[in-house]
């Protein structure tokens, strides 16, 4: 674990546009407390750099918006292609679900989990002769670029996706691995 020293903990506050009065406040320690551990007149216990590093980490990861983290163009189909046109797309991204777009609209997913549960129900013997919209579920959530990594992290938790709309039309997907590989920055 890296311990930040007294001028590292400076930088990262006036780099994420934090007073020392806001740093103060957020981990509950005294606005004078932290002007002298910035100015290295004071040797804090490590309990008490720990807060400062939560608050500025938390800020830090708070800034992020989903703007920031998705990728695009997205990988879509549209609800009158063919089964087996998709399962083929699939197959050369490596995605196990794919939403469905028209006009920019995100209108539902395709998954294979819904594909497989077909095949298993008897509802397709021959993949060619299906389109999308026979087997489409529920789409992703949608959300603005200007939207915090808070939320992104609550929404992921319950989707495997997430689709970032500008202007109502779909710009950029954030996945699961999106946000694992955050971390491995």
């Amino acid at each position: 674990m890296h311990i930040p020293d007294s001028a590292e903990i400076r930088e990262k506050r006036i780099e994420l546009g934090l007073t020392q009065s806001e740093i103060a406040e957020k981990s509950g320690l005294s606005q004078s407390m932290i002007a002298r551990i910035e100015s290295g007149t004071v040797d804090p216990r490590v309990s008490t750099i720990k807060k400062i590093v939560d608050v500025l980490n938390h800020e830090e990861i708070s800034i992020i918006t989903a703007g920031d983290m998705m990728h695009c163009p997205v990988i879509s189909v549209l609800a009158d292609e063919t089964l087996a046109k998709t399962v083929s797309i699939m197959e050369n991204f490596g995605i196990s679900q794919i939403p469905v777009i028209e006009n920019g609209v995100a209108i539902g997913c395709i998954s294979e989990s819904a594909i497989i549960n077909a095949m298993d129900e008897g509802r397709i013997q021959k993949i060619q002769s299906h389109i999308v919209e026979d087997f489409m579920e529920d789409g992703f959530p949608t959300i603005p670029k200007s939207t915090s990594m808070d939320t992104i992290i609550h929404l992921l938790h319950n989707h495997h996706a997430i689709l970032v709309s500008e202007k109502g039309k779909v710009v950029g997907v954030i996945t699961k691995h999106d946000l694992i590989g955050m971390i491995t920055k």
